[in-house]
């Protein structure tokens, strides 16, 4: 497999980073996921603004432009012929000696790019995973996409100890998102989930999903929900680039929609496979 490393395409097994990257000692960085269908992104502006967005918000001046970037992702499409899976992107505010600071006088951010084979959830979404829960512990900026993902990663093993999909985070009794995936519950009809505040990540498929709701007409609220919501709900899901739209029948052992996947949830995994081809086939015809 190619990778992009400052500059330069190279197999995987030779590539190699400075020991004083500052993604390296200080987590000092923000990254994306882009999903490929068929060859081709889906939400593909999304992501870059939000990776855009990132950058500026901890003050890290992208090494490339917006094109030279997409030319690059593409690059790594088709060095690794990726049909279905994803492409990571990183930048760090670069490669300086190790002190808090940020480096003075400054330095150029590094990039690195890698695609991955993945194929679509299909089994899990059908059947539905479980959960767990436990407390967010994360710092609160989590809007940003960054490298600081130690909380997560726990959150999530606890999750992978426990023998379930994921984790749900929540502060106090408020949910707030996954280790790794946006979450939604359902009651009455509705779609609920936490409002896109510093708290979460505006999960690009999160936000494409409740548009998804809006054009299908199921009502959607975005406004604090707390764990008794939650386990009394009719419907939970995760959303996320890589889980879709994921249905939820079990939490800390209780079963959610008497441990099957719920007609929201199906209704929405229907629409959201629709977008992917409607999106791919725009692309494709372009």
């Amino acid at each position: 497999m190619d990778v992009y490393v400052n500059g330069q395409w190279t197999d995987r097994d030779s590539a190699t980073v400075d020991i004083e990257d500052r993604a390296h000692v200080f987590g000092d960085g923000i990254y994306e996921v882009i999903r490929v269908y068929g060859g081709v992104f889906y939400e593909r502006d999304g992501h870059l603004d939000r990776f855009e967005r990132s950058a500026r918000e901890i003050g890290i001046k992208l090494p490339v432009t917006r094109e030279e970037l997409l030319q690059l992702l593409h690059e790594g499409i088709r060095r690794n012929a990726v049909h279905d899976g994803t492409i990571y992107f990183q930048v760090s505010r670069g490669v300086a000696a190790r002190k808090h600071p940020f480096p003075d006088p400054e330095v150029k951010a590094s990039l690195m790019i890698t695609t991955k084979e993945a194929p679509r959830p299909v089994e899990a979404m059908e059947k539905g995973v479980s959960a767990i829960t436990c407390e967010d512990i994360r710092w609160l900026r989590c809007d940003i996409k960054s490298l600081n993902l130690l909380g997560n990663v726990m959150a999530n093993q606890k999750a992978v100890e426990a023998g379930a999909f994921e984790a749900i985070q929540h502060r106090a009794e408020v949910v707030t998102e996954g280790s790794h995936s946006n979450v939604m519950m359902v009651k009455d009809g509705t779609v609920y989930t936490h409002p896109a505040n510093n708290l979460i990540l505006n999960g690009i498929t999160r936000m494409r999903v409740l548009a998804l709701c809006k054009e299908n007409g199921i009502e959607v609220q975005e406004r604090e929900c707390t764990l008794s919501e939650y386990e009394s709900a009719d419907e939970v899901f995760f959303t996320g680039t890589t889980v879709e739209v994921m249905p939820v029948i079990s939490i800390n052992g209780t079963s959610v929609s008497n441990g099957t996947v719920g007609p929201v949830a199906r209704q929405l995994q229907k629409a959201f496979e629709e977008d992917i081809e409607v999106q791919t086939k725009e692309v494709k015809l372009l």
